[in-house]
């Protein structure tokens, strides 16, 4: 069944490009359904803007795969292996890169030197050239790699697309209580 307001569900991924409004939809769809929130940068990001090394942050994340209900925030899709195969709902936060890269300058402008709630203790805002690269190529280097994961786990009709915020508005303004916080999938 197509992902709608009324799907039932317990564990979600919220993915799109940075700058996209990931995690400020993760966070209100926090708020609408009552399951935790895990921002993934969190997870991967060491203090000082060090990586996790892979088996550590891959630890760190199946503990919070293997939980009944969660909302994870972030695309890695290196990690889609562990997370698609639990998830039962994704949402994918799509945005033009021109809007994306808007965001992310208007980010780095008002949040400089200081750590953001969604990121890793010790991580804080910073220009980035390489990072302004990815935003940048993201949907032609990433939007295939999620495409083959939603279609190799199956969640085409567990996925939404939203594409604009008056979209992901929408969409948490018609979430029923039937969704997320009723109790358990079938």
């Amino acid at each position: 069944m197509p992902l709608t307001p009324d799907t039932p569900f317990q564990r979600a991924l919220v993915i799109g490009c940075s700058g996209a409004g990931k995690s400020t939809f993760a966070r209100q769809l926090g708020v609408a359904t009552g399951l935790p929130v895990t921002h993934i940068d969190q997870l991967f990001w060491e203090p000082g803007w060090g990586q996790t090394p892979d088996d550590i942050h891959r630890a760190r994340l199946a503990a919070v795969v293997a939980q009944d209900r969660w909302i994870i925030d972030g695309t890695n899709s290196s990690t889609f292996d562990m997370r698609m195969a639990r998830t039962d709902a994704v949402f994918w936060i799509d945005r033009p890169r021109i809007v994306c890269i808007a965001r992310v300058l208007r980010r780095v402008a008002s949040s400089y030197g200081r750590v953001r709630p969604d990121m890793a203790p010790g991580c804080p805002e910073r220009f980035d050239w390489e990072f302004l690269k990815y935003v940048w190529n993201f949907q032609v280097v990433y939007d295939p790699r999620i495409h083959a994961a939603l279609e190799r786990y199956g969640l085409q009709q567990r996925s939404v697309r939203l594409t604009s915020d008056v979209a992901s508005a929408q969409f948490l303004r018609r979430l029923t209580p039937t969704a997320a916080t009723a109790g358990h999938l079938p």
